[in-house]
């Protein structure tokens, strides 16, 4: 009895079983992951905040425009007197000594309008320039989140994958090695083998029973740690749809990310633009010593019987204001703002070494993946000749069921490597195009059923 080819197994299996709950295709988890994911969330919070901040500067730049009203009873001697001259109401009996030293108490209902207009105020100015900066680098950074998240996607999709296709070759595989087993115990039965040999035969089994177990609890917590990833709860689980593509797909795709020219990188953008708003900063500190120069007018009424009633009165007038030193707390601040300005440099200077060793790093790494998938496959295929040749060997008598067993084995570990070399290449690919500043999410393209089509590279022969 021979072994079905245990990397065909998956295959068959992959067209013929009817999923109990629907798929996801890799599209359709980064589209989930861009709204849903908890990193992109909070991205987005962040730049909402900052976006928000940005506002707060205008209060020192647009006019602003307010509404008062009061109520105010007094027999304070000055304030008395003074209500009544605001109500128009002032009489020459008013001016009796002893009228004005013991007033009875008046009662003022006054109204206002009130317009301020800001006309010189450099640090509101400067402030405005750094946090239109700040809320500039919180969207590049957002930006950043999206694209990091959408290669993490990838990466979880078709670790998932990669999860469920070692389950299922070996289920095929325990399911054929107890097969022999039965075969190996009827032949020690008839006295044609040994009872070692189906002992053996039944240890070697059992192995690979032990590692479907952990197989298959691998590919569970995959299947729930993309779901997360996605923006699910702890609890919900998702069934990846499709394989992992196939080498020679992955070639081609690859083939045309190791010659395209990187792009600007959001985070390099979100850094230096952070640098850029703290040294904005700065300047909006040293701004606190200039004077300020701002206009005003007001319209007031008052009546001793309701609001916005009496005889109106206006203000009007221009204010200049100057504090060259408050209790040194300007200069706190300015220190402040100088260490946070270098902080934020050198996180930029950072960022764009970073991005420049990331881009070499990558590329390096795509190309050992590469170099390891020609060998996983070279081994597969060996892996399964081998396979064959013990199994006629074993069908003449020639061979023990132990070797058999030890064969299927080496066919399985050959065959599980090669989904791995492929899976590590779809890794590599989203890397790269993330260290070049480009969309992860590109490799989905790899989805369309011309690529994940088995060819002779991935069942060898």
């Amino acid at each position: 009895m021979r072994l079905t080819p245990l990397l065909l197994i998956p295959l068959i299996a992959a067209v013929a079983a009817s999923p109990a709950r629907a798929q996801l295709r890799l599209a359709d988890a980064l589209r989930a992951a861009d709204t849903r994911a908890v990193a992109n969330r909070v991205a987005a919070g962040d730049r909402s905040a900052r976006d928000a901040q940005a506002i707060a500067p205008l209060h020192g730049i647009l006019p602003s425009a307010r509404v008062e009203a009061s109520i105010v009873r007094t027999d304070d001697p000055i304030g008395a007197f003074g209500t009544e001259l605001r109500q128009r109401r002032i009489a020459q009996a008013d001016f009796d000594p002893s009228r004005l030293n013991f007033p009875a108490p008046v009662t003022n209902y006054g109204g206002g309008l009130v317009l301020e207009l800001p006309l010189l105020n450099a640090d509101a100015w400067i402030a405005r320039t750094a946090t239109m900066r700040g809320a500039s680098a919180a969207r590049a950074s957002e930006s950043w989140t999206r694209l990091s998240t959408r290669a993490d996607v990838v990466r979880a999709f078709y670790g998932a994958v990669l999860a469920t296709e070692r389950v299922t070759t070996l289920d095929a595989a325990v399911r054929a090695a107890r097969a022999h087993v039965r075969d190996a115990e009827s032949l020690a039965r008839n006295g044609v083998v040994t009872p070692s040999d189906a002992m053996l035969a039944d240890v070697k089994a059992g192995e690979l029973e032990a590692d479907l177990i952990g197989a298959r609890a691998d590919a569970a917590l995959a299947r729930r740690g993309l779901a997360v990833l996605i923006g699910g709860d702890g609890n919900s689980s998702v069934e990846p749809a499709g394989t992992i593509p196939a080498a020679a797909a992955l070639r081609a795709f690859a083939a045309a990310d190791t010659i395209i020219a990187p792009e600007a990188r959001a985070d390099v953008d979100a850094a230096r633009l952070g640098a850029e708003a703290s040294s904005a900063d700065v300047l909006r500190t040293r701004a606190l010593l200039l004077p300020r120069l701002n206009a005003f007018a007001r319209t007031d009424w008052n009546d001793p019987g309701r609001l916005f009633a009496g005889e109106r009165n206006w203000t009007a007038g221009v204010m200049a204001s100057w504090s060259p030193f408050s209790g040194a707390s300007e200069l706190a601040e300015q220190r402040g703002a100088q260490a946070r300005a270098a902080g934020a440099r050198a996180m930029a200077d950072g960022a764009t070494a970073n991005a420049r060793l990331e881009s070499e790093r990558t590329l390096s790494d795509l190309r050992v993946a590469l170099g390891r998938l020609a060998i996983a496959e070279h081994s597969a295929a060996q892996g399964m000749d081998a396979h064959r040749i013990v199994g006629r060997r074993y069908d003449g008598g020639l061979a023990t069921v132990v070797e058999l067993l030890d064969a299927a084995a080496a066919e399985v570990h050959t065959a599980t490597a090669l989904a791995k070399a492929r899976y590590d290449v779809v890794v590599a690919l989203a890397s790269r195009r993330l260290a070049l500043g480009l969309d992860p999410g590109a490799v989905a393209l790899l989805e369309s059923p011309a690529s994940n089509r088995p060819t002779s590279e991935d069942v060898p022969r």
